[in-house]
């Protein structure tokens, strides 16, 4: 008898480990998926939340378990992995919009979709030489920019969309100040030029002094300002927001965020060495896709939703950038994101 109860009790704990086992199956029965986003540097912050609440979605209502591998870099290096080195993505999100149809159409992808805007500032902290000078008059900026001992930076024109903004936004000045800023502050310090029609930034960018660090994106200059190593930078206002920077804003005619000023930034165009295209100065608008050869396209497709509705609209607002409501798609557009956006051409 006793050996018979010793064998039930045996039973009855096998029997709860496979019960165990049986729930356990179910339970963690998500399917497993890593989702590759190439993405610009001053998308790192919304990005990251939106893929925190997009992976909770994804668990609860899709059946995944959704793993991020995001690659954060200047616009133009994150569209030139996926066409000139080969490497696969889910989501491409760049902050000039325009790289996806001058660069990724129509071999890498045949969509885009345009979701949200920023502005060009200046940014610094209560460290940086002549902050105080700064905020009481702003409208000085060149002059500050331009004292010797004083340093400031813009990202690499040849990788990061902000970089070549910036370089813009010192050509707008001189148009719009009618002073020989772009001179002042550029050519004086770089091997960047205005040949007498366009800005033309060399494949190989060099520094003639030390009052000007340039670096591969915006993001990366963060540091350097916030450690005191470098005074001010040219920098979209939500980066400088999302990272507690004193920051001027800029005349309208300059900042390139208002649509009415576009006629008037048009003036001002930049020859990319890195790609041999010629940029036209325009609104900042951002632009995101999923590639042709996307590892995980339906997916992909998924967080793109949770993107451009309602989530995307709150988490942009939420890290003190513009969202563009609704987002604007353009191209073969996937049914599936066809009911929030609004289809042109």
């Amino acid at each position: 008898m006793r050996w018979k109860g010793i064998a039930l009790i045996a039973l009855l704990v096998l029997s709860v480990i496979a019960a165990g086992c049986i729930n356990g199956s179910e339970n963690s029965g998500l399917k497993e998926a890593t989702l590759v986003v190439f993405h610009a540097g001053s998308l790192s912050i919304p990005f990251q939340q939106l893929e925190k609440e997009f992976s909770d979605y994804a668990e609860k209502n899709l059946g995944y378990k959704v793993t991020f591998q995001d690659e954060a870099s200047g616009s133009v290096a994150a569209v030139r992995k996926v066409t000139d080195l080969g490497k696969k993505a889910d989501v491409v999100g760049v902050a000039d919009y325009t790289l996806i149809p001058q660069l990724m159409v129509p071999n890498y992808t045949d969509f885009y979709v345009i979701f949200a805007t920023n502005e060009i500032v200046i940014a610094f902290t209560e460290e940086s030489k002549y902050a105080d000078e700064m905020k009481a008059h702003p409208e000085k900026w060149y002059e500050i920019l331009a004292r010797d001992d004083v340093s400031f930076g813009f990202s690499d024109p040849n990788q990061d969309p902000c970089g070549y903004r910036s370089v813009m936004v010192m050509k707008l000045a001189d148009y719009y100040y009618d002073k020989p800023i772009f001179e002042t502050l550029v050519e004086r310090n770089t091997n960047i030029y205005f040949n007498g029609s366009m800005v033309v930034a060399p494949k190989d960018i060099q520094i003639k002094n030390d009052r000007v660090v340039i670096r591969p994106k915006e993001t990366d200059l963060t540091a350097l300002v916030e450690s005191g190593s470098l005074d001010y930078f040219f920098i979209y206002k939500s980066v400088a927001e999302q990272h507690n920077l004193s920051y001027i804003t800029l005349p309208n005619e300059i900042n390139l965020k208002d649509f009415n000023k576009a006629d008037f930034y048009g003036k001002v165009s930049i020859y990319i060495g890195s790609t041999g295209k010629v940029i036209k100065a325009k609104p900042i608008v951002y632009g995101v896709t999923v590639p042709k050869d996307a590892p995980n396209s339906e997916l992909a497709m998924e967080f793109l939703k949770y993107l451009l509705g309602e989530n995307g609209r709150r988490v942009f607002q939420e890290n003190h950038q513009d969202f563009i409501w609704p987002p604007v798609a353009f191209g073969n557009v996937p049914d599936e994101i066809k009911p929030l956006v609004k289809v042109e051409g």
